[in-house]
């Protein structure tokens, strides 16, 4: 008997392959909207990574009639007041967001408005928070947190988005220079993930 699908609600094809391995032996296939034809875009005006990522969840359980795993995460600099936030994906420098830029500009932008900031006071964290929505379930959230620190300049291939500028400092290395298995023992996703499969785990034996 094949797996339930799980439609994973998200275009970005580096969450495609992060899930993919985080989330093994969870019960699911998982799917992509875009996998079932499906378009799917989501205008994300929740202020928290919860809000965000319920209401990703829930729009992709909806559109796709299965049940489905959105997740909103970010980056939140302390010398910036906690941006770029659930900003993270279009932030175009202090209370700006643009949806144009390149994931480089954007890591540009956060060093330009980190420039001069000491060593000690550059602290930052990933933060991720995982929906997941089911037809007449209650949509369930969990939350996982990487601590770092803003590096001085991009380092690194592996990984996507703000990778390359978080500085993990028990390796010495970024995030984008990590190996992907121990990305995912360490960041935030991969924290948020190991606390989401016991949920789909569960999720996946009542539909059996």
């Amino acid at each position: 008997m094949s797996a339930p699908r799980l439609a994973l609600a998200t275009n970005n094809r580096g969450k495609l392959r992060e899930f993919a391995q985080l989330l093994t032996g969870c019960g699911f296939e998982l799917v992509t909207p875009a996998d079932l034809g499906i378009t799917f875009e989501v205008e994300e005006t929740g202020s928290s990574f919860e809000a965000n990522a319920k209401l990703k969840a829930e729009a992709a359980a909806a559109l796709c009639g299965l049940p489905a795993l959105a997740d909103d995460s970010g980056l939140e600099v302390d010398a910036l007041g906690g941006r770029p936030g659930v900003y993270s994906a279009r932030y175009a420098g202090g209370d700006r967001t643009s949806a144009d830029l390149t994931e480089e500009q954007q890591v540009q932008i956060v060093l330009d408005e980190m420039r001069g900031v000491p060593e000690d006071a550059r602290t930052a964290r990933f933060r991720c928070v995982i929906a997941i929505a089911a037809p007449g379930r209650e949509t369930r959230t969990v939350e996982g947190v990487f601590e770092g620190r803003i590096a001085h300049a991009p380092r690194g291939a592996n990984g996507f988005g703000y990778d390359p500028i978080f500085l993990v400092p028990s390796q010495g290395v970024t995030s984008a220079e990590l190996d992907p298995a121990t990305k995912n023992a360490m960041s935030h996703r991969g924290e948020a993930a190991r606390k989401a499969l016991p949920l789909l785990q569960e999720l996946a034996r009542a539909r059996d």
